[in-house]
C-alpha cells in the first residue's frame, strides 16, 4: 500500500502519517516513511529521538550527492535519471520496523527551473513508488508537488486531513484539483482535531462527494506525546484505536 496523506499545515496530517506507519509495521509490512514537509517532523511522530533526526540531512539539500548522482558539472547538462536505487537503504534512519527517509523540498530559482536536486528527489519518488513489495506512508507538504504524472498511478492513496473551518476545507479542495490534474483518482479524507458530533457533521456535510475514512478526536494525547518526546502511538489511547479503524476503512475503499 502507498498512500500520500496532505491538508494545510497543522491539521494533523503528520500525526496520523506516523500513527498509520506504526499501525503497518506492528502488523508486520515492510514500511518506509517519506517526510516529504518541509517543517519536517515524522520522524518525532514515529518516535525517533531528536538525537537521530539531527544528525540526518534531508536528501534535497544534498547537494554534492545530486551532482555526483547526475554528473552536473556546472555546464548546465546533467542526467534527469540518476541512479538512486541505493539512497533508501543508505540514508534512512530505522525505528521500530520502519525506515524513514526525509526527502525535503527543493528550492527552484524562476520559472520552474529543474536543478540537479530537484531531478535527484523526483527520480528517487518514481522509484520508490514503484517498487513493490514495501508500504509508503508519504507525510506531503500541503500540496503534491512530489507527484507527477509519471508516479500518480503507483499511489494507492491520497488522504487529505481536515480539521472543522473553511480555511482547512478550500486547502483541501485545491488539493482535489492539483491530484485530478495529474491523474489521482482515489482520495479520502480523515477530520482531525474533531470536538463534537456538531463539527462533525459540518465537515460531512462540506464533503458530499469525498469518504470520510475516520475522525481523529481533539486530544491531549498528542499534546502529552509531545511534551514527552515520544510519539503518540506508544500512549496507544483513543487516537491509536481511531487510526485503527481509520487503516480498515482505507483498505477496505481500495478493494
Amino acid at each position: 500500500m502507498k498512500i500520500a496523506i496532505t491538508g494545510k499545515g497543522g491539521v494533523g496530517k503528520t500525526t496520523l502519517a506516523g500513527l498509520l506507519a506504526r499501525l503497518l509495521a506492528d502488523r508486520g509490512d515492510t514500511v518506509l516513511a517519506i517526510d516529504a514537509d518541509p517543517d519536517a517532523n515524522l520522524g518525532s511522530a514515529i518516535g525517533i529521538s531528536p538525537e537521530a533526526l539531527g544528525s540526518t540531512t534531508p536528501i534535497s539539500k544534498m547537494k554534492d550527492l545530486a551532482e555526483e548522482r547526475t554528473g552536473a558539472e556546472g555546464d548546465g547538462f546533467y542526467s534527469l535519471t540518476p541512479y538512486v536505487a541505493d539512497i533508501p537503504e543508505e540514508f534512512a534512519i530505522e525505528h521500530k520496523g520502519i525506515r524513514l527517509l526525509l526527502l525535503g523540498t527543493v528550492e527552484q530559482g524562476g520559472g520552474g527551473c529543474i536543478c540537479p536536486e530537484h531531478a535527484l528527489v523526483r527520480t528517487l519518488m518514481k522509484h520508490i513508488l514503484f517498487q513493490k513489495g514495501e508500504s509508503v506512508v508519504m507525510d506531503m507538504e500541503a500540496g503534491i508537488e512530489h507527484l507527477g504524472r509519471g508516479t500518480a498511478e503507483s499511489v494507492d492513496a491520497l488522504i487529505t486531513v481536515v480539521e472543522p473551518g473553511s480555511r482547512s476545507l478550500q486547502t483541501a479542495k485545491q488539493i482535489w484539483k492539483l491530484a485530478a490534474d495529474i491523474g489521482l483518482e482515489k482520495h479520502f479524507v480523515v477530520a482531525s482535531k474533531v470536538r463534537n458530533e456538531t463539527e462533525t457533521a459540518y465537515l460531512q456535510a462540506h464533503l458530499p462527494e469525498t469518504e470520510l475514512l475516520g475522525v481523529i478526536p481533539m486530544s491531549d494525547e498528542v499534546r502529552q506525546a509531545d511534551m514527552e518526546n515520544i510519539a503518540p502511538y506508544d500512549l496507544q489511547g483513543e487516537i491509536v484505536e481511531s487510526a485503527k479503524q481509520i487503516l480498515k476503512k482505507l483498505e477496505q475503499g481500495l478493494k
